[in-house]
């Protein structure tokens, strides 16, 4: 029996709601946010975060829009590349700038298998007035739900994203290598 017993594995799966998860994430951001730490150890920290909770990849496809499909293999990967390092210093460094943000999580509504939207608002302060903030969420994988876009006020900022690179693509002549160095200058400053 003890042979037996030890070919018997026991797998545990853990699925979250995308409105908890949500709530979570958020909860885990304040908590640095509130924190004294440095600017620079803020940025460190919300860096973590993003990386484990945002499709970085997905939302850098399609930033790119159409562009995509005309990359070389080897430019696809110098793109991810840069756009992982431009994302995460752009959203982090704007997010640090915030104090004791408090974000409520209202509800969730699943659109289809692969995508829920979770509405939540971040709280009025003396500073700042009451904002919507909607989250587009990837459940394909119930294990592994990600953030794909944050809807602030109505306004997507994946889409966003993709009108500006396309509008530095059309004014060079679609030259992949004119966004790889705009994404460099942002990554470096």
């Amino acid at each position: 029996m003890g042979a037996n017993m030890s070919m018997i594995r026991v797998e545990i799966s853990f699925s979250v709601e995308p409105k908890e998860f949500i709530q979570l994430t958020v909860d885990r951001a304040s908590a640095i946010l509130n924190n004294n730490f440095s600017k620079e150890k803020k940025i460190k920290k919300l860096k973590v975060i993003a990386n484990e909770t945002v499709d970085i990849r997905g939302i850098g496809f399609y930033s790119l829009g159409k562009h995509r499909k005309n990359l070389s293999d080897n430019e696809k990967n110098e793109y991810v590349s840069l756009f992982k390092q431009y994302f995460l210093k752009s959203f982090s460094s704007r997010l640090a700038e915030y104090t004791d943000p408090k974000i409520k999580v209202n509800s969730q509504e699943k659109l289809n298998d692969n995508y829920t939207i979770v509405s939540s608002t971040l709280i009025a302060t003396e500073k700042r007035t009451e904002v919507k903030i909607d989250w587009r969420i990837y459940t394909k994988n119930p294990e592994n739900p990600l953030i794909r876009d944050l809807i602030i006020e109505g306004l997507s900022l994946a889409r966003t994203q993709k009108e500006e690179f396309a509008s530095i693509l059309s004014s060079n002549n679609n030259d992949i290598n004119a966004l790889f160095s705009k994404l460099e200058e942002f990554i470096n400053k």
